[in-house]
């Protein structure tokens, strides 16, 4: 087995980029055209002697952490940039040498109180933690010059139950053992709120015309797709009308997967169940229905994990997502119903681990599979954070992750030459060059993942840092 090196946290930077959307997303109460992509750069230093440098990104994605009407994206944006500078300061507290488990184990908890005593909400507060576990994740791999698949197996982060002590008695060594990636993963296409379903929806005058899909019937054809996530906004017969129109396009094609997600837009479980039951009532829904394998959280944080939800889980399996803000939520849902977590890299690389460990253990005591794992992030971007995002899906066993953020931007368009290149090179089976750029390439609504599996965090290739703007830490 691996040595489990112990380390600490010398220095983190942090760099942003633009990234611009070619076509607006609406989910929830937001319409996205614009964020910032934002890189960590951590150096540590390995007990013993030596340092390595290692890199995480992810889009501040506005109105999903904190969905306060009161604040603006910007305002979104800075809360992000403050919980990593929060987290960076209680990382580097840690001067004495721990595992890189046992780093966070230490510091995240300190990071998240800090974050959350100066009002940050605890999705936003573990913003911080979540990227920096990964930076240091991806120095430590190419210290050791091994994937992050092989430090999983190994446990070379030495994962124990020391913040979830419900698992004390279940053996993470043997099923980090057990972990193996996949050659290749389903996309999952979200259809958004404003997304056009046919060519009807689009006036010729609103078209981007890049050559590039706009229409979820040109997504179908172009990709050939077969996972769709289907989001609702809380208005049961202006839901039941597009789902109806997403229907008529998808059920043309063959066998299909759907999940559907109701982005907090239900006050109440009777409000879903409300839906569901308008859904089970619609002839022209009954294979939309059928094909639906999960509910993603429906009902609004403030109140999804404050009763009881088995009525609506008896239709469907129901998950949290928003909710999902600390390492125990997942226990608190499940005495409610739920049976379902999702992962997201933006909520932590540990974390996800952890659920799907739990969900291991459940399911290992019930006999059956009941308890689950949905890979869930649309706003990932060509390059490390897509990578490293698909590296975590197919670690914990998905077989398909929404994954559409290279449907709303250009590729690496926006990306030096240079960058394009090296990418492309690194991971030939992930990314193609068509349309003027280096993008994600589906083919037959498969992504090829195979060359995730190199030394360090899922990455063959380093975004370029000169490039982009420096952010005060």
């Amino acid at each position: 087995m691996t040595t489990r090196l112990k380390l600490t946290l010398k220095d983190v930077s942090f760099h942003e980029r633009d990234v611009i959307l070619r076509m607006p997303f609406r989910f929830g109460v937001v319409t996205l055209r614009e964020a910032p992509q934002i890189f960590v750069k951590a150096r540590i230093a390995l007990e013993g002697g030596g340092e390595s440098v290692g890199l995480s990104a992810e889009v501040l994605a506005p109105k999903w952490f904190d969905k306060s009407p009161d604040l603006s994206n910007e305002d979104n944006f800075d809360q992000l940039r403050r919980a990593l500078a929060i987290a960076a300061v209680a990382y580097k507290a840690e001067t004495t040498p721990h595992t890189a488990f046992g780093l966070h184990a230490a510091a995240a908890p300190q990071a998240m109180a800090a974050a959350e005593a100066e009002g940050l909400p605890p999705l936003v507060a573990s913003f911080g933690p979540a990227l920096l576990d990964r930076a240091i994740l991806d120095a430590l791999t190419h210290h050791l010059g091994i994937s992050i698949f092989a430090a999983a197996r190994d446990n070379v982060f030495d994962l124990t139950a020391a913040t979830a002590p419900d698992l004390g008695n279940f053996d993470l060594d043997a099923f980090l053992a057990t972990l193996r990636p996949a050659g290749t993963i389903a996309a999952r296409h979200t259809v958004g709120l404003v997304d056009p379903i046919t060519d009807a929806d689009l006036p010729k005058a609103e078209r981007v015309d890049d050559g590039l899909p706009e229409t979820l019937e040109e997504v179908v054809l172009a990709t050939g797709i077969d996972h769709f996530k289907l989001k609702v906004g809380g208005d049961i017969a202006a839901d039941i009308d597009r789902l109806s129109r997403i229907a008529s396009v998808i059920d043309g094609r063959g066998d299909y997967l759907a999940t559907l997600d109701g982005n907090e837009q239900y006050k109440d479980v009777e409000g879903v169940l409300a839906l569901w039951e308008a859904i089970e009532a619609t002839p022209a829904l009954a294979r939309l229905a059928a094909s639906i394998a999960i509910i993603e959280q429906p009902i609004a944080r403030t109140s999804a994990l404050s009763k009881d939800i088995s009525a609506l889980a008896a239709k469907k399996p129901v998950e949290i997502d928003e909710s999902d803000a600390s390492i125990d939520a997942f226990l608190e849902a499940k005495g409610l119903g739920y049976t379902g977590v999702s992962s997201k890299s933006c909520k932590g690389f540990y974390r996800s681990l952890l659920n799907r460990s739990r969900c291991a253990k459940w399911n290992a005591e019930a006999g059956r599979d009941i308890y689950f794992m949905s890979a869930e992030d649309l706003t990932t971007q060509a390059g490390i954070c897509v990578q490293q995002d698909l590296a975590l899906a197919t670690l914990i066993g998905c077989t398909h992750v929404e994954r559409n953020g290279h449907h709303y931007v250009n590729g690496m368009a926006a990306l030096p030459a240079a960058e394009q290149a090296a990418f492309l090179a690194a991971h030939p089976d992930l990314y193609h060059r068509a349309h003027g750029a280096v993008r994600v390439k589906i083919t037959d609504g498969r992504i090829a993942i195979g060359s995730l599996d190199v030394t360090g965090f899922a990455s063959g290739a380093t975004p370029d840092l000169d490039a982009m703007r420096d952010v005060p830490g």
